[in-house]
């Protein structure tokens, strides 16, 4: 399929939605219709679970950028948040135009900006809490990106990143683009090397809390679950000579936290997810 099929990612997307094939992509990506359904859906997925408990405890300012279609500016707004939404595409299927609906048909505290993330209409020291899903590989200009967040961040605040791509050597980007599912729809896929994230990010003068990696929370794994990554993992352990004696030993309920671990330390596959957590220093 040749990216020049599509002129714009909502007709990608909508070409993707209307795939029968490609339904549990479609929910994993959270495009699937009604957009409530899915905001909502993931408002109670695990992956916004286990980020409450990285997120400051007293609601405030939020800066979702890169927002899509909303989903976490939702999700943000439905936990207390006031939310300014930074989205450049105005779509109303997969943009600013879904995101202002959500915010009116649940009468939510969203307010949607059309602009990308390396100018950022804000005044300085804005907002308690920035987030970005899916938003750091997709950066014109990283450094400059990671620097906007700095600057329109409390002292105090929290900045989160979550579900960026990261490719181990500069020649694995091409492998990467090649086998995503979604990148041959439109375009506009990347990923960067983990030392220039922490690295852009470092720069700034944020603090760099915690590294996530792959396997280490559902943050990154999911929409699937620890129970159905695991059978996952046990269907394929037991196909392998010895299989069964392996998946006893390292992918029992006791032992396959430890094998995660040891998975993310060990992953180099090209396009895998880590996220950071990181926050200002000062009062």
């Amino acid at each position: 399929m040749s990216v020049s099929q599509f002129c714009s990612w909502e007709d990608a997307v909508q070409w993707l939605v209307a795939q029968p094939e490609q339904q549990d992509l479609v929910k994993a990506c959270y495009y699937d219709q009604p957009l409530q359904v899915a905001a909502d859906r993931y408002w109670q997925s695990a992956e916004w679970q286990a980020l409450r408990n990285m997120i400051p405890p007293s609601p405030g300012e939020a800066l979702d950028i890169g927002a899509g279609n909303g989903i976490s500016s939702y999700a943000m707004a439905k936990d207390g948040w006031q939310v300014s939404a930074l989205e450049p595409d105005p779509s109303a299927v997969v943009g600013g135009g879904a995101i202002a609906k959500l915010a009116q048909d649940n009468q939510l505290p969203i307010t949607v900006t059309q602009e990308f993330g390396e100018q950022l209409p804000f005044e300085d020291k804005s907002f308690d809490f920035v987030f970005a899903r899916q938003v750091l590989h997709h950066a014109r200009d990283l450094d400059q990106l990671c620097r906007e967040i700095h600057r329109v961040l409390k002292p105090g605040g929290v900045f989160i990143a979550v579900r960026d791509h990261v490719i181990s050597k500069p020649k694995d980007l091409p492998i990467f683009l090649d086998i995503h599912p979604l990148h041959n729809l439109y375009g506009g896929e990347n990923a960067f090397l983990l030392k220039q994230y922490v690295d852009a990010i470092q720069a700034t003068g944020l603090s760099l809390n915690h590294i996530i990696k792959p396997f280490e929370s559902i943050i990154n794994y999911g929409p699937r679950s620890h129970a159905e990554l695991q059978s996952d993992f046990q269907q394929r352990f037991r196909r392998l000579p010895l299989g069964s004696v392996l998946t006893q030993i390292f992918l029992g309920d006791r032992t396959f936290p430890l094998f995660l671990k040891a998975l993310s330390y060990f992953d180099q596959r090209p396009g895998r997810l880590y996220s950071f957590v990181t926050h200002k220093p000062g009062v």
